[in-house]
Protein backbone atom coordinates (compact mmCIF):
# COMPACT_ATOMS: atom_id res chain seq x y z
CA UNK A 1 0.00 0.00 0.00
CA UNK A 2 1.34 3.46 -0.67
CA UNK A 3 0.65 6.35 1.65
CA UNK A 4 0.13 9.44 0.40
CA UNK A 5 0.94 12.25 2.81
CA UNK A 6 -0.06 16.20 2.16
CA UNK A 7 -1.18 18.93 4.09
CA UNK A 8 -1.09 22.15 2.36
CA UNK A 9 -2.85 23.01 -1.02
CA UNK A 10 0.32 23.58 -3.18
CA UNK A 11 0.68 19.83 -1.70
CA UNK A 12 -2.69 18.69 -2.95
CA UNK A 13 -1.94 20.15 -5.97
CA UNK A 14 1.15 18.48 -7.17
CA UNK A 15 0.39 15.21 -5.41
CA UNK A 16 -2.88 15.29 -7.13
CA UNK A 17 -1.80 13.83 -10.40
CA UNK A 18 -0.07 11.02 -8.38
CA UNK A 19 -3.22 10.57 -6.23
CA UNK A 20 -4.88 10.17 -10.03
CA UNK A 21 -1.83 7.67 -11.40
CA UNK A 22 -2.63 4.98 -8.58
CA UNK A 23 -6.44 5.42 -8.87
CA UNK A 24 -5.93 4.97 -12.82
CA UNK A 25 -3.30 1.79 -11.90
CA UNK A 26 -5.82 0.26 -9.43
CA UNK A 27 -3.00 0.61 -6.98
CA UNK A 28 -4.03 -0.11 -3.44
CA UNK A 29 -3.30 3.20 -2.06
CA UNK A 30 -4.42 5.90 1.03
CA UNK A 31 -4.23 9.92 1.73
CA UNK A 32 -3.54 11.75 5.03
CA UNK A 33 -4.26 15.03 5.17
CA UNK A 34 -2.41 16.70 8.04
CA UNK A 35 -4.28 19.84 7.92
CA UNK A 36 -1.34 22.07 8.23
CA UNK A 37 -3.27 25.46 7.40
CA UNK A 38 -6.10 24.74 6.53
CA UNK A 39 -8.64 22.54 8.44
CA UNK A 40 -10.25 19.37 6.37
CA UNK A 41 -13.33 20.80 5.93
CA UNK A 42 -12.17 23.82 4.33
CA UNK A 43 -10.37 21.68 1.82
CA UNK A 44 -13.18 19.38 1.18
CA UNK A 45 -14.49 21.65 -1.54
CA UNK A 46 -10.74 21.72 -2.69
CA UNK A 47 -10.65 17.69 -3.40
CA UNK A 48 -14.57 18.29 -4.81
CA UNK A 49 -13.13 20.89 -7.56
CA UNK A 50 -9.86 19.20 -8.31
CA UNK A 51 -12.63 15.47 -8.73
CA UNK A 52 -10.04 13.69 -6.46
CA UNK A 53 -11.76 11.09 -3.86
CA UNK A 54 -11.65 12.73 -0.37
CA UNK A 55 -8.57 11.71 2.40
CA UNK A 56 -8.77 8.34 4.28
CA UNK A 57 -7.11 10.33 6.87
CA UNK A 58 -6.79 13.76 8.55
CA UNK A 59 -5.01 14.98 11.45
CA UNK A 60 -6.66 18.66 11.59
CA UNK A 61 -3.15 20.30 13.58
CA UNK A 62 -3.57 23.77 12.50
CA UNK A 63 -0.98 26.31 12.84
CA UNK A 64 1.37 26.87 15.83
CA UNK A 65 5.20 27.14 15.84
CA UNK A 66 7.61 25.16 14.02
CA UNK A 67 8.12 22.82 16.45
CA UNK A 68 4.40 22.48 18.03
CA UNK A 69 3.24 21.91 14.41
CA UNK A 70 5.65 19.51 13.32
CA UNK A 71 5.80 17.49 16.51
CA UNK A 72 1.47 17.59 16.24
CA UNK A 73 1.92 15.55 12.42
CA UNK A 74 4.84 13.04 13.93
CA UNK A 75 2.92 11.60 16.57
CA UNK A 76 -0.05 11.65 14.39
CA UNK A 77 1.48 10.22 11.67
CA UNK A 78 3.12 7.90 13.48
CA UNK A 79 0.49 6.37 14.74
CA UNK A 80 -1.08 5.89 11.52
CA UNK A 81 1.92 4.17 10.47
CA UNK A 82 1.37 1.41 13.09
CA UNK A 83 -1.84 0.79 13.34
CA UNK A 84 -1.59 0.76 8.75
CA UNK A 85 1.99 0.53 8.08
CA UNK A 86 2.23 0.78 4.14
CA UNK A 87 5.03 -0.41 1.95
CA UNK A 88 6.28 3.51 1.26
CA UNK A 89 5.46 6.53 2.22
CA UNK A 90 5.44 9.91 -0.24
CA UNK A 91 5.52 13.27 0.79
CA UNK A 92 6.01 16.22 -1.87
CA UNK A 93 7.50 19.20 -1.52
CA UNK A 94 9.76 21.44 1.96
CA UNK A 95 6.68 21.97 4.34
CA UNK A 96 6.37 20.81 7.95
CA UNK A 97 4.39 17.85 6.70
CA UNK A 98 7.05 17.07 4.84
CA UNK A 99 9.73 16.50 7.40
CA UNK A 100 7.59 15.13 9.97
CA UNK A 101 5.80 12.81 7.47
CA UNK A 102 9.68 11.36 6.22
CA UNK A 103 10.70 11.37 9.92
CA UNK A 104 7.64 9.36 11.26
CA UNK A 105 8.46 7.04 8.32
CA UNK A 106 11.92 5.90 8.26
CA UNK A 107 11.92 5.74 12.38
CA UNK A 108 9.56 3.24 11.83
CA UNK A 109 11.96 1.10 9.33
CA UNK A 110 9.36 2.36 6.26
CA UNK A 111 10.72 3.53 2.83
CA UNK A 112 9.94 7.02 2.10
CA UNK A 113 10.02 8.80 -1.47
CA UNK A 114 10.29 12.41 -1.74
CA UNK A 115 8.61 14.01 -4.87
CA UNK A 116 10.38 17.26 -6.03
CA UNK A 117 13.52 16.23 -4.17
CA UNK A 118 16.85 18.26 -4.76
CA UNK A 119 15.81 22.12 -4.31
CA UNK A 120 17.92 24.08 -2.68
CA UNK A 121 18.17 28.41 -2.34
CA UNK A 122 20.74 28.13 0.09
CA UNK A 123 19.23 30.38 2.19
CA UNK A 124 19.09 28.38 5.52
CA UNK A 125 16.81 31.10 7.45
CA UNK A 126 13.91 30.02 5.29
CA UNK A 127 12.29 27.33 7.40
CA UNK A 128 11.36 25.55 4.00
CA UNK A 129 15.18 24.87 2.95
CA UNK A 130 15.92 22.93 6.72
CA UNK A 131 12.48 20.87 5.91
CA UNK A 132 14.05 20.32 1.78
CA UNK A 133 17.17 19.09 3.49
CA UNK A 134 16.01 16.87 5.87
CA UNK A 135 13.78 15.15 3.65
CA UNK A 136 15.93 14.45 1.45
CA UNK A 137 18.41 13.25 3.79
CA UNK A 138 15.87 10.45 5.33
CA UNK A 139 14.27 9.10 1.96
CA UNK A 140 14.83 6.18 0.28
CA UNK A 141 13.50 7.37 -3.05
CA UNK A 142 14.47 10.99 -4.30
CA UNK A 143 12.03 12.06 -6.86
CA UNK A 144 13.92 15.18 -8.35
CA UNK A 145 11.98 17.18 -11.19
CA UNK A 146 15.49 18.26 -13.26
CA UNK A 147 18.95 17.21 -13.59
CA UNK A 148 19.99 20.59 -11.52
CA UNK A 149 17.99 18.96 -8.62
CA UNK A 150 19.91 15.89 -9.10
CA UNK A 151 23.32 17.51 -9.18
CA UNK A 152 22.34 19.35 -6.10
CA UNK A 153 21.69 15.81 -4.20
CA UNK A 154 24.88 14.10 -5.90
CA UNK A 155 27.07 16.81 -3.94
CA UNK A 156 25.28 16.52 -0.59
CA UNK A 157 26.64 12.87 -0.82
CA UNK A 158 23.49 11.06 -1.73
CA UNK A 159 23.78 8.04 -3.73
CA UNK A 160 23.14 8.05 -7.34
CA UNK A 161 21.26 4.70 -7.55
CA UNK A 162 18.16 6.82 -5.41
CA UNK A 163 18.06 9.62 -7.38
CA UNK A 164 15.22 9.69 -10.96
CA UNK A 165 14.66 12.70 -12.58
CA UNK A 166 11.35 12.31 -13.32
CA UNK A 167 9.89 15.80 -14.44
CA UNK A 168 7.67 17.84 -12.42
CA UNK A 169 4.51 16.43 -10.87
CA UNK A 170 3.41 19.97 -11.29
CA UNK A 171 3.56 19.92 -15.02
CA UNK A 172 1.58 16.76 -14.77
CA UNK A 173 -1.28 19.14 -12.51
CA UNK A 174 -1.22 22.50 -14.81
CA UNK A 175 -2.00 20.02 -17.69
CA UNK A 176 -4.81 17.95 -16.10
CA UNK A 177 -6.27 20.77 -13.75
CA UNK A 178 -6.31 23.40 -16.55
CA UNK A 179 -8.84 21.35 -18.34
CA UNK A 180 -11.01 21.05 -15.63
CA UNK A 181 -10.61 24.90 -14.70
CA UNK A 182 -12.26 25.80 -18.00
CA UNK A 183 -14.95 23.69 -17.45
CA UNK A 184 -15.79 25.34 -13.80
CA UNK A 185 -14.87 28.49 -13.58
CA UNK A 186 -14.48 31.58 -15.64
CA UNK A 187 -12.80 34.28 -13.67
CA UNK A 188 -12.25 37.18 -16.12
CA UNK A 189 -15.59 37.40 -16.60
CA UNK A 190 -15.99 37.65 -13.02
CA UNK A 191 -13.63 40.13 -12.24
CA UNK A 192 -14.43 42.01 -15.54
CA UNK A 193 -10.92 41.42 -16.86
CA UNK A 194 -9.84 41.17 -20.79
CA UNK A 195 -6.42 38.68 -21.63
CA UNK A 196 -3.02 39.96 -21.50
CA UNK A 197 -4.32 42.97 -19.58
CA UNK A 198 -3.76 43.14 -16.38
CA UNK A 199 -0.81 42.17 -13.24
CA UNK A 200 -1.69 38.62 -11.08
CA UNK A 201 0.38 39.32 -7.98
CA UNK A 202 0.54 36.87 -4.81
CA UNK A 203 3.03 38.17 -1.47
CA UNK A 204 3.06 35.48 1.31
CA UNK A 205 6.00 34.89 2.72
CA UNK A 206 7.24 35.61 6.12
CA UNK A 207 10.12 37.84 5.13
CA UNK A 208 8.20 39.59 3.17
CA UNK A 209 5.27 39.99 4.27
CA UNK A 210 5.94 40.59 7.84
CA UNK A 211 8.68 43.15 7.53
CA UNK A 212 7.07 46.79 7.47
CA UNK A 213 9.34 48.06 5.20
CA UNK A 214 9.31 45.30 3.11
CA UNK A 215 5.77 44.43 2.62
CA UNK A 216 5.51 48.68 2.29
CA UNK A 217 7.91 48.81 -0.72
CA UNK A 218 5.87 45.52 -2.36
CA UNK A 219 2.92 48.03 -2.21
CA UNK A 220 4.91 50.81 -3.52
CA UNK A 221 6.07 49.03 -6.39
CA UNK A 222 2.65 47.53 -7.22
CA UNK A 223 0.89 51.14 -7.66
CA UNK A 224 4.04 52.63 -9.38
CA UNK A 225 3.14 49.62 -11.87
CA UNK A 226 -0.24 50.05 -11.92
CA UNK A 227 0.51 54.11 -13.09
CA UNK A 228 3.31 53.33 -15.39
CA UNK A 229 1.55 50.41 -17.67
CA UNK A 230 -2.14 51.54 -16.93
CA UNK A 231 -3.21 48.56 -16.34
CA UNK A 232 -5.16 46.72 -13.37
CA UNK A 233 -3.30 45.28 -10.34
CA UNK A 234 -5.02 42.09 -9.09
CA UNK A 235 -4.02 41.57 -5.77
CA UNK A 236 -5.66 37.93 -4.37
CA UNK A 237 -4.14 38.80 -1.19
CA UNK A 238 -3.62 35.92 1.53
CA UNK A 239 -5.36 36.32 5.11
CA UNK A 240 -2.17 36.70 6.39
CA UNK A 241 -0.78 39.58 4.49
CA UNK A 242 -4.28 41.15 4.99
CA UNK A 243 -3.69 41.21 8.49
CA UNK A 244 0.40 42.65 8.28
CA UNK A 245 -1.22 45.25 5.87
CA UNK A 246 -4.24 46.65 8.53
CA UNK A 247 -1.28 46.03 11.34
CA UNK A 248 1.33 48.30 9.89
CA UNK A 249 -1.42 51.07 8.41
CA UNK A 250 -0.18 50.16 4.58
CA UNK A 251 -1.70 51.48 1.58
CA UNK A 252 -2.99 49.78 -0.89
CA UNK A 253 -4.03 52.33 -2.97
CA UNK A 254 -3.77 51.55 -6.96
CA UNK A 255 -4.26 47.84 -6.63
CA UNK A 256 -6.96 45.85 -6.49
CA UNK A 257 -6.98 43.63 -3.23
CA UNK A 258 -9.14 40.40 -3.96
CA UNK A 259 -9.94 37.86 -1.14
CA UNK A 260 -7.66 35.04 -2.25
CA UNK A 261 -9.59 33.22 -5.06
CA UNK A 262 -9.88 28.79 -5.66
CA UNK A 263 -7.03 27.03 -7.35
CA UNK A 264 -8.58 26.69 -10.24
CA UNK A 265 -9.78 30.17 -10.73
CA UNK A 266 -5.88 31.23 -9.70
CA UNK A 267 -4.67 29.05 -12.50
CA UNK A 268 -6.82 30.47 -15.07
CA UNK A 269 -6.07 33.96 -14.07
CA UNK A 270 -2.30 33.08 -14.63
CA UNK A 271 -3.12 31.52 -17.72
CA UNK A 272 -4.14 34.94 -19.01
CA UNK A 273 -2.08 37.53 -17.09
CA UNK A 274 0.30 39.87 -18.78
CA UNK A 275 2.81 38.93 -15.79
CA UNK A 276 2.93 37.68 -12.68
CA UNK A 277 4.84 39.03 -9.83
CA UNK A 278 4.88 36.78 -6.92
CA UNK A 279 7.23 35.16 -3.84
CA UNK A 280 6.04 31.57 -4.34
CA UNK A 281 8.02 29.31 -5.57
CA UNK A 282 5.00 27.06 -7.14
CA UNK A 283 3.54 30.26 -9.06
CA UNK A 284 7.46 30.85 -10.26
CA UNK A 285 7.24 27.16 -11.89
CA UNK A 286 3.20 27.58 -13.24
CA UNK A 287 4.20 31.40 -14.81
CA UNK A 288 6.94 29.57 -16.53
CA UNK A 289 4.47 25.87 -18.13
CA UNK A 290 1.71 28.44 -19.02
CA UNK A 291 4.15 30.85 -20.69
CA UNK A 292 3.40 33.52 -18.75
CA UNK A 293 6.75 35.87 -17.83
CA UNK A 294 6.95 36.20 -13.92
CA UNK A 295 9.20 38.85 -11.72
CA UNK A 296 10.00 37.05 -8.36
CA UNK A 297 9.94 39.36 -5.30
CA UNK A 298 12.83 37.48 -3.58
CA UNK A 299 16.54 38.05 -3.54
CA UNK A 300 17.08 34.06 -4.33
CA UNK A 301 15.01 31.34 -5.57
CA UNK A 302 14.72 27.43 -5.48
CA UNK A 303 13.49 27.37 -8.90
CA UNK A 304 17.02 28.70 -10.60
CA UNK A 305 15.56 26.63 -14.20
CA UNK A 306 13.07 29.71 -14.51
CA UNK A 307 15.80 32.32 -14.64
CA UNK A 308 17.86 29.88 -17.04
CA UNK A 309 15.34 29.64 -19.61
CA UNK A 310 14.64 33.57 -19.22
CA UNK A 311 10.86 33.07 -18.00
CA UNK A 312 11.42 34.38 -14.73
CA UNK A 313 13.53 37.54 -13.02
CA UNK A 314 14.59 37.80 -9.43
CA UNK A 315 14.07 41.69 -8.27
CA UNK A 316 14.05 41.67 -4.49
CA UNK A 317 11.13 43.67 -2.99
CA UNK A 318 12.52 47.48 -3.55
CA UNK A 319 9.98 49.58 -5.52
CA UNK A 320 11.95 50.89 -8.21
CA UNK A 321 13.64 47.43 -9.42
CA UNK A 322 9.67 45.80 -9.27
CA UNK A 323 9.40 48.39 -11.25
CA UNK A 324 12.45 47.80 -13.38
CA UNK A 325 11.85 44.08 -13.61
CA UNK A 326 8.42 44.56 -15.05
CA UNK A 327 9.38 47.03 -17.78
CA UNK A 328 12.33 43.99 -19.02
CA UNK A 329 10.05 41.12 -18.48
CA UNK A 330 6.74 42.01 -19.89
CA UNK A 331 7.19 42.21 -23.50
CA UNK A 332 9.73 38.91 -24.06
CA UNK A 333 8.73 36.52 -26.30
CA UNK A 334 7.16 33.77 -24.98
CA UNK A 335 8.99 31.28 -26.61
CA UNK A 336 11.12 29.48 -23.66
CA UNK A 337 11.06 26.03 -23.32
CA UNK A 338 9.18 24.57 -20.10
CA UNK A 339 12.48 22.76 -17.59
CA UNK A 340 9.98 20.62 -15.58
CA UNK A 341 9.18 17.99 -17.86
CA UNK A 342 6.54 16.40 -20.28
CA UNK A 343 3.78 16.42 -18.24
CA UNK A 344 4.25 12.55 -17.11
CA UNK A 345 5.95 12.92 -13.84
CA UNK A 346 3.18 11.07 -11.85
CA UNK A 347 3.67 8.13 -14.01
CA UNK A 348 7.26 7.96 -13.91
CA UNK A 349 7.49 8.22 -9.61
CA UNK A 350 4.93 5.62 -9.47
CA UNK A 351 6.64 3.12 -11.86
CA UNK A 352 9.85 3.28 -9.81
CA UNK A 353 8.14 2.52 -6.75
CA UNK A 354 6.72 -0.55 -8.36
CA UNK A 355 9.93 -1.43 -9.97
CA UNK A 356 12.04 -1.03 -6.71
CA UNK A 357 9.36 -3.48 -4.75
CA UNK A 358 8.54 -1.25 -2.15
CA UNK A 359 4.61 -1.97 -2.08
Amino acid sequence: MILIVIGTRPEIIKMSPVIRECSDQGLDYSVVHTGQHYSYEMDRIFFEQLDLSLPEYNLDVGSGTHGAQTAAILAGIENILQQHPPGIVLVQGDTNTVCAGALAAVKLHIPVGHVEAGLRSYDRSMPEEINRIIADHVSDQLFAPTEISRQNLLREGIEAEKITVTGNTVVDAVQQNIRIAQHKVHPLEDFCLEPRQYFLVTAHRVENVDDPVRLAEILTGLKKLSEHFELPVIFPMHPRTQKMVREFALSTEGIRVIDPVGYLEFLLLESMAALILTDSGGVQEESCILSVPCVTLRENTERPETIDVGSNMLAGTNAEKILAAAERMIDIPRTWSNPFGDGDASHRIIEVCKKKGTF
